[in-house]
């Protein structure tokens, strides 16, 4: 009988060991450090702000005194909706490089109408100016544009489109026909 007080009292020693855990030292587990991502995201941008509203149609006041004049204006008055180019009226002048015999001016004319400006004379300055000539198909020069003056503010410009103006050719020709052309013209100013 002593054994098997023995034994029982083994079995309850051994439940109270395992079921209570009475000689072990809870430990918490360590808590782990948490790693944050901060990422950049795109915002979405900000609506775009209201449009205006379109101002109210200008009217244009009627003058309340009339004056007769005997001058007869250099305008043509057209029915509205008849003009559908308003925009670009140059724009039917070939390039260069759509013609096949460029526009000629008698340079001799040319060379006797350009002036030197006086203010680049005294300043003895040289210069180059590099023109723009609409050449209508009859050879007459119907606009002229500055492209490039080197230097500026000297004169060159002008005095090469007064030597230019009103001047007439022969005109450019594509497929053997007369055509209107934009003909690039460079002038240079040297002093003798």
């Amino acid at each position: 009988m002593l054994l098997f007080i023995a034994v029982a009292a083994a079995h309850l020693i051994l439940i109270l060991l395992i079921a209570f855990k009475v000689n072990t030292v809870q430990q918490e587990p360590a808590e782990l450090a948490r790693v944050m991502k901060v990422t950049d995201l795109d915002e979405a941008p900000p609506p775009p702000p209201p449009e205006p509203e379109p101002p109210p149609p200008r009217v244009e006041s009627i003058a309340e005194t009339m004056i007769e004049t005997d001058i007869v204006p250099d305008q043509v008055v057209v029915a509205p909706g008849t003009v559908t180019r308003a925009v670009g009226e140059w724009d039917d002048y070939l390039p260069i490089h759509k013609v096949s015999v460029p526009p000629k001016f008698n340079e001799r004319d040319i060379m006797a109408a350009l002036v030197y400006p006086p203010i680049a004379l005294r300043s003895s300055v040289e210069g180059r100016v590099i023109l723009e000539l609409f050449v209508d198909s009859t050879g007459i020069i119907r606009r002229i544009r500055i492209l490039q003056e080197n230097p500026t503010d000297r004169g060159f410009g002008e005095a090469a489109v007064k030597a230019f103006t009103g001047k007439r050719g022969t005109p450019a020709y594509a497929n053997g026909e007369p055509v209107s052309t934009r003909y690039r013209y460079p002038v240079s100013f040297r002093m003798r």
